[in-house]
């Protein structure tokens, strides 16, 4: 008997809560994740077992039903076989994942993260009980829940555990609806390669396949790759590419500005058709130590306390010649920051390499309330929009909820439309749409806020930390314009006494 997706949700979601009191809500995706995709893989073993069995009858050897299964499960790993264990279940767990990943290093190679299962204090035993009980209310094999269905409630448990993670959940989930917005101007196709170097759960990823599933194209030529520096998130990522049902991906761990995992035999940074991310905004410490010589600070190395456009420019760089384009997030901060930025982004401007800036409704994220826009690149932008940016406000667009704000299908499908024509659709959509001269741009001095070039409608809250900076930044400035000042008076003879250097 097949399930129905209120079905999989409610108990889904009933497994999630059986953690609840012991364990903390943020921690809840550590547990559940792991234990979802080790119920599905051991479900559907049993089904491709039976299946080979049915076939095969007395003939069946360990040859030829090695052929019925995606994965391998040792002896003793099913969940039928763990989950009964009445001694030190959690150790017993997290010897049968070890064993599962060591049985197919190519795929599942660290794939169960890295939860202490066996620390009583982290999950008691019998709230690992309850979530056991749980999940054996659920049938997982492919005659039960097929891969959509399956990939629809590993949706539905990321984004119930972002509203309970609250500004946490920045860390792993990128609202939907950012990220449709981003896949459709993107239009990855059949055949192309997409990669997000900060891919956390892997939403952008499997928004490129729904798309081409939805648009009817085949999606199984599509090769995509991630990395994400979060141990447990990437694994979440590749959990969910699976899910998914998709097969053709890579997923590496790491720190993509100070050791970028996909590289070419030279040593540059491989390149890709998309690249897509909504990287952490204004990260500190981001290594600026190791970009002056780095080849992808191609425009200027950012400064250190914000790496906004260390992430911009390694995307950059990770873009095919002729048909590469990057879609990203970033706070508005990222387009009116004064000094190396705005130097970086003059530079970015000038090579005609910016084609958009989309300003996003306000209180999205989860991790942040600050105001937020897209930016979209080109290595080869349409005829019509070179040596312009197209400028977007679609900060009315969107619904009140109780946490946050969100975008509908409508407000989306707006957008995309006033990005695609260049101009905007109707005269009650609540956007505004310029496409802009380099000229103009550069008579502002690159500044790319968008109440410069059109009318913004949504009252949107100041960026403290980024005014802040530009204030830091500009007094400092002052100072050493005074200082160089007194140095070149004094150096002339001219008497100083009844001057005072400001020291601020």
């Amino acid at each position: 008997m097949t399930t129905t997706e209120q079905e999989l949700e409610s108990r889904l979601w009933d497994a999630a809560n059986a953690l609840r009191g012991p364990v903390d809500p943020a921690d809840f995706k550590t547990y559940v994740f792991p234990m979802l995709f080790w119920k599905w893989i051991s479900d559907t073993w049993v089904h491709e077992h039976d299946a080979a069995l049915d076939e095969y009858g007395d003939d069946l050897d360990d040859e030829i039903e090695a052929d019925f299964h995606r994965f391998e499960m040792p002896e003793g790993t099913l969940w039928s076989e763990t989950t009964t264990k009445v001694k030190n279940l959690g150790a017993e767990i997290a010897r049968t994942f070890q064993r599962i990943e060591k049985a197919n290093p190519r795929s599942l190679a660290g794939v169960f993260g890295d939860a202490s299962w066996g620390n009583k204090e982290r999950i008691p035993e019998a709230a690992l009980l309850d979530l056991i009980r749980a999940f054996n209310k659920i049938r997982l094999d492919p005659t039960t829940v097929s891969h959509d269905l399956l990939g629809a409630g590993y949706e539905y448990l990321l984004k119930n555990f972002a509203d309970e993670s609250g500004k946490k959940a920045g860390e792993f989930f990128t609202p939907r609806e950012v990220v449709n917005l981003l896949v459709e101007i993107l239009e990855p196709q059949p055949g192309e390669s997409v990669y997000d170097p900060a891919c956390g759960s892997g939403g952008m990823l499997v928004a490129t396949i729904n798309q081409l599933r939805d648009a009817g194209l085949d999606h199984r030529t599509l090769r995509l790759y991630g990395q994400e520096i979060n141990l447990t998130t990437s694994s979440i990522a590749r959990m969910n590419l699976f899910l998914h049902e998709i097969e053709d991906f890579e997923i590496k761990r790491g720190d993509t500005l100070r050791a970028p995992a996909f590289k070419e035999t030279n040593g540059a940074v491989r390149r890709f058709d998309a690249v897509i991310a909504n990287p952490p905004f204004s990260l500190a410490n981001w290594g600026a130590d190791r970009w002056a010589t780095d080849p992808r600070a191609r425009f200027g190395v950012p400064p250190a306390k914000n790496g906004d456009f260390a992430f911009i420019q390694h995307m950059i760089s990770s873009m095919n010649p002729g048909t590469g384009r990057v879609g990203v997030v970033m706070p508005h901060g990222a387009l009116v920051r004064t000094g190396t930025e705005a130097s970086i982004r003059r530079g970015l401007v000038e090579a005609d390499l910016l084609e958009a800036v989309i300003g996003l409704p306000p209180n999205l994220f989860y991790s942040t309330d600050i105001p937020t826009c897209i930016l979209i690149f080109r290595d080869k932008k349409p005829a019509d929009r070179e040596k312009k940016v197209l400028v977007i406000d679609g900060s009315a667009r969107f619904e009140k909820t109780v946490n946050r704000n969100s975008m509908t299908a409508t407000d989306v499908a707006v957008l995309i439309d006033a990005y695609r024509r260049g101009a905007v659709p109707s005269e009650t959509n609540g956007i505004n749409v310029r496409l802009v001269p380099l000229e103009e741009i550069a008579s502002r001095e690159f500044d790319l806020r968008l109440g410069h070039y059109i009318q913004v409608a949504a009252e949107q809250a100041a960026d403290i930390g980024s005014v802040l900076m530009a204030y830091a930044d500009t007094r400092q400035r002052r100072i050493s314009a005074e200082i160089d000042m007194f140095r070149r008076l004094e150096a002339a003879g001219i008497d100083l006494s009844a001057f005072e250097v400001s020291n601020g």
